[in-house]
């Protein structure tokens, strides 16, 4: 039985692919959800993968979580350093968090060093382009194994 993990990406992750392929890479986000479908179900993850602009529907989206899921990936993007709010949202969930960005935040401009979303994760990954989505999967299956002991 696949245990259910959610995977959200927030504003102008829609564009990867076509927005600042130096930064963020050539593939698209319909690659990286392909490439967390075949991840996820290597380690017994059904994966629900989503996308949104919008500030609210990433926060409603993670209120439904709650319910539902036994963990969540999420790559914030520019929220991670300005969304009080959806620390909030995902401070009120009692399973484990795991951030992704695709570059490294820490090599870039000043404000992108700091991440509200990071003070709730169990972990983060930057750096290591889409690949960071499974590197996260696998350590988010990791802690779902160890909470199941």
């Amino acid at each position: 039985m696949s245990r259910p993990v959610l995977i959200l990406n927030g504003p102008n992750l829609n564009l990867l692919g076509k927005r600042e392929p130096h930064i963020y890479g050539h593939e698209t986000l319909a690659d990286v959800e392909a490439e967390c479908r075949r991840t996820g179900e290597a380690l017994g993850l059904g994966v629900t993968f989503r996308q949104s602009n919008a500030e609210h529907q990433l926060i409603d989206w993670i209120h439904e979580a709650r319910e539902t899921m036994a963990g969540l990936v999420i790559n914030p993007a520019g929220l991670s350093h300005t969304s009080v709010s959806l620390m909030d949202a995902l401070s009120a969930c009692a399973f484990p968090i795991i951030e992704v960005h695709i570059s490294n935040i820490h090599k870039r401009e000043e404000f992108r060093h700091f991440s509200y979303v990071s003070r709730v994760a169990a972990g983060v990954v930057c750096g290591f382009g889409t690949q960071g989505y499974p590197l996260a999967l696998q350590r988010l299956a990791r802690l779902l194994e160890t909470d199941a002991r």
